[in-house]
């Protein structure tokens, strides 16, 4: 007479590991091992210190995460301070009455009292008002490339 033998995940239906001790070991690809935001769940209380120590933003989202939504990386710089550093601002980008500052957008901010050539990548309203009242001239790089 043959013994009718239920299999073991049906005698074991309610635990989670089915009778194979850790739940990681029955998986059939190895100990893997932690990946990413491993163990932050709901008992990582005694882990948070150790983490928030190491690491400091290691929870949480932070910021812009899609890639098409980057913001734009532009410098900016105030006339204020051009006016104020301007003779190590020549020294670096200018020659002989023009400012070389293509990857700045200039700001109004400050005063401004220099007979100047600016060339940038972009200039604020005020900023392009202040430069052309002195009898300077403020001048987009991009339109400069197309010449």
């Amino acid at each position: 007479m043959k013994i009718k033998k239920t299999k073991k995940s049906k005698r074991l239906r309610g635990s989670k590991t089915h009778g194979h001790g850790a739940k990681k070991k029955w998986m059939g690809k190895g100990h893997k091992g932690g990946k990413g935001m491993a163990g932050t769940g709901k008992r990582a209380d005694q882990k948070k210190s150790l983490i928030l120590k190491k690491y400091d933003q290691y929870f949480g989202k932070k910021g812009i995460t899609s890639k098409k939504t980057q913001n734009k990386k532009i410098k900016k710089i105030n006339l204020g301070s051009i006016q104020k550093n301007l003779l190590s601002l020549l020294t670096k980008h200018g020659e002989d009455g023009k400012l070389n500052l293509k990857e700045y957008k200039i700001l109004g901010n400050g005063e401004f009292k220099e007979k100047l050539i600016i060339i940038a990548k972009g200039f604020s309203k005020s900023a392009k008002e202040k430069i052309e009242k002195n009898r300077g001239h403020a001048i987009l790089f991009k339109k400069l490339k197309k010449i």
